[in-house]
């Protein structure tokens, strides 16, 4: 019902706040109380609930005072430039993971994050509340990802992480690009990876030793954003 309505729930203070400026607000709830310690805006917008009411439409086992509804964004994806860094997602299921992959590029200054179809929806209850409000400022496309990386320019970087790739730390990086980053499980599929024109590896220390399989894949996606903005110094 939530999709066929074009639809999206945010629950919180900060959450709240910072999505009413960048998103058309359809309903809002909040308790007397909330009323009572925060000031904002879009007060008469607000429509006055009890703690029990707010209790019984919420998701959270102890809700926060205020929940938003909100209307899903109409992206064009015509905005991704050649000078961009941009994050690719191939089939990442879990919304946690993805709501914290959003909140890493609001906060290392990647607006576009193209997903693929079979990927978590960036819109669902759990996402929204793992971006903390990062999903106002990122803007996240659900595409063909073979399709989209075939259709990329002649010699487009194109990275991808693997765990026999190429050191993270001695590769040439550029300035833009897109970095794929793949399943918790699987990785990045065969099909997609066979697209990849720079194979990255975030090496393990002490080299050569035994250690954990691999890396949660929000924080490996934190790692490399990490290693290319430090290159723009």
């Amino acid at each position: 019902m939530r999709d066929e309505m074009g639809l999206f729930v945010a629950e919180g203070s900060k959450l709240v706040i910072d999505l009413e400026p960048a998103f058309k607000l359809k309903e809002c709830f909040a308790t007397s109380e909330w009323l009572q310690n925060n000031k904002v805006s879009f007060r008469s917008k607000i429509q006055e609930v009890s703690a029990d009411e707010l209790k019984k439409i919420s998701s959270q086992k102890s809700p926060q005072g205020i929940l938003a509804i909100f209307e899903k964004p109409n992206y064009n994806l015509s905005i991704i430039t050649n000078s961009e860094l941009c994050l690719a997602l191939d089939d990442i299921q879990d919304p946690g993971n993805l709501g914290t992959i959003i909140r890493i590029a609001d906060w290392f200054g990647i607006k576009n994050i193209v997903c693929s179809h079979l990927s978590a929806d960036a819109f669902g209850h759990k996402t929204v509340q793992a971006t903390m409000g990062a999903l106002a400022r990122v803007n996240v496309h659900y595409v063909d990802l073979l399709k989209y990386i075939q259709e990329l320019p002649n010699q487009f970087p194109v990275y991808g992480t693997f765990m026999d790739g190429n050191e993270l730390y001695a590769e040439t990086l550029t300035t833009n690009g897109l970095i794929i980053m793949g399943n918790e499980g699987n990785g990045i599929s065969q099909a997609v990876s066979e697209l990849i024109n720079h194979r990255l590896t975030i090496p393990s220390y002490p080299k050569n030793e035994a250690t954990s399989e691999s890396l949660n894949v929000a924080v490996a996606t934190s790692i490399v954003c990490a290693e290319f903005r430090r290159r723009l110094k």
